[in-house]
């Protein structure tokens, strides 16, 4: 079967996302986290209820939902479901998008302004898509096409689909989240509602990304509580917070950090420290694969908040840590036919499949734990959040060729 996505309309779509703010917040009040969320999300109902599906709603949370009855398929189809998430990462501006068009890449460095470049030095990547039309930052903002890339090909596909009643498919739930940059895209989301037998996220990186394996995932916080004198007096009384602090990091070695590690290598990541002499908090992901030396991973923190209570006095230091996903394919053992048929679907459209596992989490995962299998696809962006963040518009299309082949495969069997 010839599947061709209109470039265009794509493309014209995509740029239309981008530049609507979604940025979410990590302190918010509200669900959304963010305003902008709301916008986006309540063009894509008017959107789906234009494309013609069925019950169309924007729930108290955000969540925007909509059926397509299957077409010229067994009674017994599966309810196909996919999603993607609308808001952009906090990791940097997001605020004012200014994409630029790139026809042709013709190799070598791409200046974006404000004293930032790409470059295959630091993104070798970049080599493979000489001679294709690349969407790039203006420097100033991240992208989005972390997740806006899965929205426009969810929604591109489904364009597709209205245009081509000769194409069958199976029936299709959709659903668009917000906030699932800070780990609640589908805190409140109602599977039973939602109502898909299983569900694909679009929500990867390069073309051909293929994901059922992902981080088992931790948060810690580590409080650290000190003695203040004044220095000139400080022998022997002062203990300072910030160098407990910086000795406990120490401690985590130089070898186990996300810029030290790749493939299936874990990590602490140290993303956030504030602190002076009387008070000192670090905050760490946690992230590992295998779920036994994950355990022994969040051991490793408590044993060392140990070690220096022993050096330092009782409660110096304390560690709380919280779990926050699971690493997904603990759950999928029943269910992998899904992925077996993606990979099939990615051959038919001439991608090679790359099944490494996700450094990192989706929507997908969560849902996954919850009971709804959710592996995830590519998108096709590259750089994620990041004023370096880059789109190759042809995988951009082939995620969306992916979708239409995806429902067309569960028609018949």
């Amino acid at each position: 079967m010839e599947i061709e996505i209109d470039r265009v309309s794509l493309e014209k779509r995509f740029l239309r996302y981008v530049q609507i703010d979604t940025q979410s917040a990590p302190i918010h009040s509200t669900y959304p986290s963010t305003e902008g969320q709301w916008t986006l999300l309540h063009l894509l109902k008017f959107e789906l209820e234009a494309l013609g599906l069925d019950e169309v709603v924007i729930d108290e949370f955000g969540y925007v939902m909509g059926k397509l009855a299957g077409r010229n398929c067994r009674a017994d189809a599966p309810l196909v479901g996919f999603l993607a998430h609308v808001d952009t990462s906090p990791d940097a501006p997001g605020a004012g998008v200014k994409p630029r068009v790139i026809e042709s890449y013709s190799g070598g460095e791409i200046v974006l302004g404000n004293g930032h470049v790409l470059s295959p030095t630091e993104s070798p990547e970049l080599l493979s898509y000489v001679g294709q039309r690349l969407i790039v930052t203006d420097g100033t903002t991240l992208l989005g096409a972390d997740d806006k890339a899965g929205v426009a090909a969810i929604v591109e596909a489904l364009r597709y689909l209205s245009l081509h009643p000769e194409v069958s498919h199976a029936p299709l739930c959709i659903a668009f989240t917000p906030d699932e940059e800070i780990g609640e895209g589908v805190r409140f989301f109602d599977i039973a509602k939602f109502g898909a037998t299983f569900a694909y996220t679009v929500d990867g990186g390069k073309l051909g990304e293929l994901s059922y394996e992902n981080f088992n995932a931790a948060g810690a916080e580590v409080c650290v509580r000190g003695i203040n004198v004044h220095p000139g007096g400080a022998k022997g009384k002062m203990l300072n917070a910030a160098r407990i602090a910086i000795e406990f990091d120490s401690l985590l070695g130089v070898t186990d950090r996300p810029e030290m590690t790749e493939g299936r290598e874990g990590f602490f990541h140290l993303h956030q420290m504030e602190g002076n002499e009387t008070e000192a908090k670090l905050s760490y992901l946690i992230r590992e694969f295998d779920n036994e030396i994950f355990c022994q991973r969040k051991r490793k923190l408590e044993s060392l908040a140990s070690l220096l209570n022993h050096r330092y006095g009782a409660d110096t230091v304390t560690v709380t840590i919280k779990d926050q996903y699971p690493n997904m394919i603990s759950y999928l053992d029943a269910s992998m036919h899904i992925v077996e048929r993606a990979k099939e679907v990615f051959e038919e459209a001439g991608i090679v499949p790359d099944c490494s596992p996700i450094r990192g989490g989706t929507d997908g995962v969560r849902l996954t734990e919850r009971g709804l299998p959710c592996p995830n696809l590519f998108a096709g962006g590259l750089n994620f959040h990041s004023v370096l963040e880059y789109l190759p518009v042809r995988s951009m299309e082939k995620a969306s060729e992916v979708v239409v082949r995806l429902a067309h495969s569960f028609a018949k069997n």
